[in-house]
């Protein structure tokens, strides 16, 4: 009787632990479906904003820029880019209920738009290990690496001029320079106190073209990101 009753135990705990066994894997499973469909979504709509962009380079009217992103449902208007750390991720509109740092990198209040003059583009993201934590390894960034962001057609590019481990107190005070344009990305140090904040400066990619005929120069371009700077014809 006693064998009897130590058997059916053995067999109950025998159903219970498969039944946990079952439900880890189906958790697990469940979980990396779940980020594959995410991250299908986000290549989706990454693939749509590269598009889009590729469409409205040489468009130079608002109004024509606005209508072909119609056409197209584009969810991101930007995509920011640091090469040394991996990082690829869109931004969406400010006003979205998406702009937050619990969905996406953000935009905070007060930040310029890249195509501002003299004006600080300012983004927040999470630190840490879950799946929204992009600016996970913001902490690895050293002076001179660089980022770009491209927005309406154009490339915006910076440089890393500055780099601040500072007590996070819910507010971070970010002095720039006159006449310049600056990019600010900030993060937390993950189940720390601190905060990184990164400061970076645009930089442009110029190249001059020389036009010769017989050995003589009769017309000079320089082109900076794209755009026609100078043209002297001779």
């Amino acid at each position: 009787m006693e064998s009897k009753r130590k058997t059916k135990n053995k067999s109950w705990l025998i159903v219970i632990g498969s039944l946990i066994f079952l439900t880890g894997i189906g958790l697990i499973s469940y979980d990396y479906l779940s980020n594959k469909k995410i991250d299908d979504q986000e290549t989706t709509m990454l693939e749509d904003f590269y598009e889009v962009e590729e469409e409205i380079e040489s468009i130079e009217e608002p109004q024509e820029i606005e209508e072909v992103k119609e056409q197209v449902k584009v969810n991101y208007i930007a995509v920011l880019k640091i090469p040394k750390i991996g990082l690829e991720r869109g931004l969406v509109d400010p006003n979205s209920y998406l702009n937050n740092v619990n969905y996406n990198l953000e935009w905070l209040d007060g930040s310029s738009m890249p195509d501002q003059e003299n004006g600080n583009v300012i983004i927040a993201g999470h630190s840490g290990s879950a799946r929204i934590s992009y600016f996970r390894k913001l902490d690895k960034l050293v002076l001179g690496d660089e980022a770009s962001i491209i927005y309406n057609g154009k490339t915006y590019n910076y440089k890393v001029v500055d780099i601040y481990d500072i007590e996070k107190t819910g507010k971070a005070e970010i002095v720039k320079e006159k006449n310049t344009t600056t990019l600010t990305l900030i993060t937390c140090r993950h189940n720390t106190n601190r905060q990184i904040v990164v400061i970076f400066k645009q930089f442009w990619f110029c190249t001059i073209f020389i036009f010769l005929y017989n050995d003589i120069i009769f017309n000079e371009v320089l082109i900076c990101n794209d755009s026609l700077i100078i043209q002297k014809v001779k």
